[in-house]
């Protein structure tokens, strides 16, 4: 990783290459108000009013330029207004004309991450440094963006280079750093007190065997809150096993695990006054002679049983052993992060994270964040009546609806509702955390979303 503090720094006069901002409605004025060798080199760029456009400005000596580019609206910048300048501009120092880049200070940071674990760039450029006259968000910002940068490597790994005891160690790493408790249940144990868990991961190869991972952190007098997130470090589909297209992007199936241990590394970092209990069920679905089988009755933590109609609907089964450890410590909050369902794809796309939540408070919260944060999300009903989709002739429940492809990501949040106790505030993202094409300041591939978002929301309750 970079070192991102070098690439946001205190604007105090030093010599910098300008970037003029414009946007739709000034553009015109504006172009009409340059010279006419800035005029020259607009029309020769074809700069046109449209997002991300930009040109490259002569000044007054031979070796003196400035950038000129299009926002959406020059008076309210959003995250990703100056990203593409970030990625394409030349190496060196620019600060903003006449206004503070605010927001967009988080984009050209995420702009300049690259992955690199396997191939080395023919396309390595130097820093690009961004000053701001406002020096007191740079931390803040700093420490986004370095959380952001780890959330798309540990996505962005290959599966044979991380798995549960890779996530186990990242956890270990996180909780050492800041004063945490790390906590590890597998083998018997785990088998005996999280059998969903056990379930899903037994069937996984030497050395990938399944775990629950915990980080407590905080002091016990402090509000309690748990973070959780689903770590599926390849999803094969088990014995309903997936096809190869499926198949293809299943290392990202641990994303709502690195979710969960980033939102935790900012809490803790942070040092936000709460008692933090973050929870990683850490499995691969495999297919062995171990696997768990269609049929299967499953017993689980909280004494349910739960008839196994698909073994590739085993995210929920993990997540739910995971959320009854959440709930015997009495949280008053907990949040989910999950890519649980291609359902909530098929009705949001790749950008929109799916929300449910189990209180009117929390979800306009959690929305609000996501609009000011440009991070955005979108709220699915925990639709009671379709509750019934998920009975079983032999057991308490079955783990996902059988006979209709309709509401699939609305059944996997009520089959995970069944495990929280009433009284918790709840909320469930089911995620994707994949760029499937680049947009500035977001590369193809890994990518964080929702973290902004929950983490203003446990910034602006807790005080932080």
């Amino acid at each position: 990783m970079p070192d991102l503090s070098n690439l946001l720094q205190p604007d105090r006069g030093q010599s910098a290459r300008t970037i003029h901002l414009v946007d739709a409605k000034g553009f015109d004025a504006w172009l009409s108000a340059q010279p006419p060798r800035a005029r020259a080199a607009a029309e020769a760029q074809k700069l046109n009013p449209t997002g991300y456009a930009s040109a490259i400005l002569p000044g007054d000596g031979a070796e003196d330029w400035s950038v000129v580019t299009v926002v959406a609206n020059v008076e309210k910048l959003s995250p990703w207004c100056l990203a593409k300048l970030a990625e394409t501009l030349p190496e060196g120092s620019y600060r903003v004309e006449g206004r503070e880049p605010g927001p967009a200070m988080y984009g050209w940071l995420t702009a300049q991450y690259r992955f690199d674990r396997y191939r080395k760039s023919d396309k390595a450029s130097g820093p690009r440094v961004l000053l701001t006259g406002e020096p007191a968000k740079i931390d803040e910002t700093v420490r986004l963006a370095e959380v952001t940068f780890k959330v798309r490597d540990w996505i962005n790994l290959g599966p044979n280079d991380l798995g549960p005891a890779e996530l186990e160690a990242a956890a270990e790493e996180i909780a050492q750093a800041h004063g945490g408790t790390l906590t590890v249940t597998r083998g018997d144990e785990l088998a005996r007190g999280y059998p969903m868990i056990h379930a899903v991961g037994k069937a996984a190869g030497k050395g990938r065997d399944p775990r629950l991972i915990e980080i407590e952190w905080g002091d016990p007098s402090h509000p309690r809150i748990a973070i959780i997130g689903k770590g599926v470090v390849f999803d094969s589909g088990g014995l309903d096993i997936k096809p190869a297209a499926g198949m293809r992007l299943m290392k990202k199936d641990m994303g709502g695990a690195a979710h969960a241990l980033g939102l935790a590394e900012l809490v803790m970092s942070r040092k936000l006054p709460v008692r933090l209990h973050m929870l990683v069920p850490a499995v691969e679905n495999s297919v062995s002679g171990e696997s768990f089988r269609p049929g299967d009755v499953l017993q689980t933590r909280k004494g349910l049983t739960v008839e196994n109609s698909n073994t590739d609907a085993e995210g929920r089964l993990i997540l739910g052993d995971a959320i009854t450890k959440a709930a015997e410590k009495d949280p008053e909050l907990m949040l989910d992060f999950a890519t649980l369902t291609g359902a909530a794809r098929v009705a949001l796309g790749a950008d929109l994270t799916g929300l449910f939540a189990n209180s009117e408070g929390l979800a306009e919260e959690l929305l609000a964040a996501a609009d000011a944060e440009a991070d955005p999300a979108w709220r699915l009903p925990l639709w009671d009546p379709y509750d019934e989709m998920l009975k079983s002739d032999v057991a308490d429940m079955v783990n996902a609806a059988e006979g209709t492809p309709f509401g699939g990501a609305i059944t996997a949040a009520l089959f995970l509702r069944r495990f929280v106790p009433e009284g918790v505030q709840w909320a469930h993202h089911d995620i994707f955390c994949w760029r499937q094409s680049p947009k500035p300041g977001r590369p193809k591939g890994a990518d964080a979303v929702s973290l902004r978002a929950t983490w203003k929301v446990l910034k602006d309750r807790y005080g932080g």
